[in-house]
């Protein structure tokens, strides 16, 4: 390990836990560049007491070898920067080893780096941020399915729905929302950056993604997301169509009571 700079970084062990943390939708970082600003994109910062936070605009901090009682100290001076901040944050936890001459990876649960730089701690970073987005995300989604179950099990066994077209449309609303976070904010499929300055990461990078299961996780996430807008809009359609169906009656029902009127005067009224 490199002494100096574990101590410009604030780690002075071997072996460091990092943990990820999504607390709001989102973070305004361009307040937070300054005089403690390590590295960009994704932005690094010094934390008081120790170690570093690695911070991304979608809402997720990943701490390294900081003090739990100075993460909830920096999370609180973050709230101020961040938008609808999570009443419950989602969190992931790994331990990190730097083991000189060994191959970079994760070895049994713990992410194992040949030497430590920052460049790696932002690639360990990137991947934890996305794992503990997928997990919130994930966790949306399966909430949705549950929702949606008994609508078609219900169609199911009477043929009939019931639900109102605003419920259905707000279900669509959350899981368009959910894709354009996934797509647009976050980008779960894109590679870091980083990765173009230094392609010596790249190895580290895909195991790290291959250990956390980031792409098939996005795409199990992705077919469960078409999967309930689907579902959901054909559920639409089969109100609309009751629906029309319901004022066609209607307006027979006029036309025949009009023609009864008119067949009343013609034979009471002349």
């Amino acid at each position: 390990m490199n002494d100096q700079l574990g101590r410009s970084l604030g780690i002075q062990r071997a072996v460091f836990d990092a943990r990820a943390v999504l607390f709001a939708e989102r973070i305004d970082l361009k307040i937070l560049h300054g005089a403690r600003t390590l590295a960009t994109n994704p932005l690094v910062v010094e934390v008081k007491g120790g170690g570093v936070a690695v911070l991304f605009r979608y809402g997720v901090v990943v701490f390294f070898d900081v003090a739990a009682i100075e993460e909830t100290a920096f999370l609180g001076q973050l709230s101020a920067f961040a938008a609808t901040p999570y009443p419950s944050p989602e969190t992931e936890d790994v331990r990190v080893r730097v083991e000189a001459e060994a191959r970079e990876g994760v070895q049994g649960g713990v992410v194992v780096l040949e030497a430590l730089s920052l460049e790696c701690l932002q690639i360990i970073a990137d991947v934890l941020s996305k794992s503990v987005l997928l997990a919130l995300y994930e966790s949306r989604v399966a909430s949705e399915f549950d929702r949606i179950e008994p609508l078609a099990a219900n169609l199911e066994r009477s043929g009939r729905i019931h639900g109102q077209s605003r419920e259905l449309l707000g279900k669509v609303g959350a899981m368009l929302l959910v894709s354009q976070r996934m797509v647009g904010r976050a980008a779960i499929t894109d590679k870091p950056e980083l990765l173009w300055d230094h392609p010596s990461l790249e190895g580290l990078f895909g195991r790290l993604e291959d250990e956390y299961e980031i792409i098939e996780r996005n795409a199990a996430l992705e077919r469960k997301l078409n999967l309930i807008s689907s579902t959901v809009q054909t559920l639409l359609e089969m109100l609309s169509n009751r629906h029309s169906l319901r004022v066609e009656w209607y307006i027979v029902s006029l036309i025949v009571v009009e023609i009864l009127l008119t067949l009343y005067q013609l034979f009471f009224h002349r």
